[in-house]
């Protein structure tokens, strides 16, 4: 492997002798968890004057990992390195950090392989001395149904009665956006070509259609709490509510397998807001959602025999790009 820098046996006996010194690029954890490299030679903090842009969220394993450099003011360099380091790895250990091979532009290009997997870049003038650097980001995956046959069986919805478990309020907890708007716009069309594609009922156009109905809301926007709602409405609206767990139940499909729906009612007078809040999110027990489709009304019963229209929601954090890569993933 590569070494991030270049350094003689002279150095590196003296720094051996001072004991606590660096070397003369490594990079070393600082309290409020940043890295930084220390330049030996230059007697000084490298900048860290890199931007890093093109980092999902999350990924799912397998996924693309593509990132962009850019500098931030005149820097009279155009040699870059990427380093990788794997999950666990010391990041004050130089040597531990890996050389990406045949890559000296500001762009890199990996998979998604393992959750926590850290990319930094630097940027070296002709004499290999580090004029600049980024701080180092961490590629987080996150398969949702997971990887083990359990989990992708319940996932499926093939799931036995005793596997169910209720649901407290928290495990929906936080910011989260309609797609409907990314469907209206065209952003999702990759995702109803791929669907249509395996598909024998509807073309990319028929799902399209079906889904602009099962998508449609007006609740551009909600945030949830441990015990309550606060929805967003596309006209600039707000209106919030507590609510509590009213029970779950479980729903036979024609295909054979089944669902679980997560139900919760209003537990004050604000009629702003409905009555029941119903969750579907293809979990069966306790665990943070990742997206869901929710059924919210007046009639408990009714919206329990809901199929066609399910508003969906992913987090607010992700743009079209991210809630399509997710999409694509299920």
């Amino acid at each position: 492997m590569k070494s991030l820098y270049v350094s003689s046996l002279s150095v590196i006996i003296f720094a051996s002798i001072l004991g606590g010194c660096q070397s003369s690029n490594s990079v070393e954890n600082t309290n409020d968890n940043q890295e930084q490299v220390n330049n030996e030679d230059q007697g000084e903090s490298i900048p860290e004057t890199l931007t890093v842009d093109g980092l999902a969220d999350h990924y799912h394993t397998g996924d693309p990992v593509e990132l962009t450099a850019t500098t931030e003011g005149d820097l009279d360099s155009n040699h870059w390195h990427w380093y990788t380091l794997p999950p666990g790895g010391d990041a004050t250990n130089e040597e531990a950090w890996e050389d990406v091979q045949d890559n000296s532009t500001n762009t890199y290009s990996g998979t998604a392989e393992e959750d926590g997997q850290q990319v930094l870049v630097r940027l070296l003038d002709e004499e290999e001395n580090v004029v600049s650097e980024s701080q180092p980001l961490t590629i987080a995956i996150d398969d949702h149904h997971g990887h083990d046959d359990v989990t992708k069986r319940i996932y499926e919805g093939f799931f036995y009665y005793d596997e169910v478990e209720d649901r407290e309020l928290s495990d929906y907890a936080g910011d989260w956006q309609s797609v409907y708007p990314y469907l209206i716009e065209g952003d999702l069309d990759e995702v109803m070509e791929v669907r249509a594609e395996n598909s024998d009922e509807r073309n990319k156009e028929e799902m399209i259609e079906h889904y602009t109905a099962a998508y449609e809301t007006d609740v551009d926007r909600m945030v949830i709490t441990d015990d309550s709602f606060t929805f967003h409405y596309s006209d600039g609206k707000e209106a919030t509510a507590e609510y509590a767990s009213d029970g779950y139940e479980i729903l036979e499909r024609d295909a054979g397998n089944r669902q679980v729906r997560f139900i919760y009612k209003r537990q004050d007078g604000t009629d702003e807001m409905p009555t029941y809040m119903i969750f579907s999110d293809h979990n069966i027990n306790p665990t943070p959602a990742h997206h869901f489709h929710l059924y919210f009304g007046e009639d408990r019963d009714a919206l329990l025999a809901e199929r066609s229209h399910f508003p969906t929601y992913y987090p607010s954090s992700l743009d079209a790009a991210g809630i399509v890569r997710d999409m694509l993933a299920h």
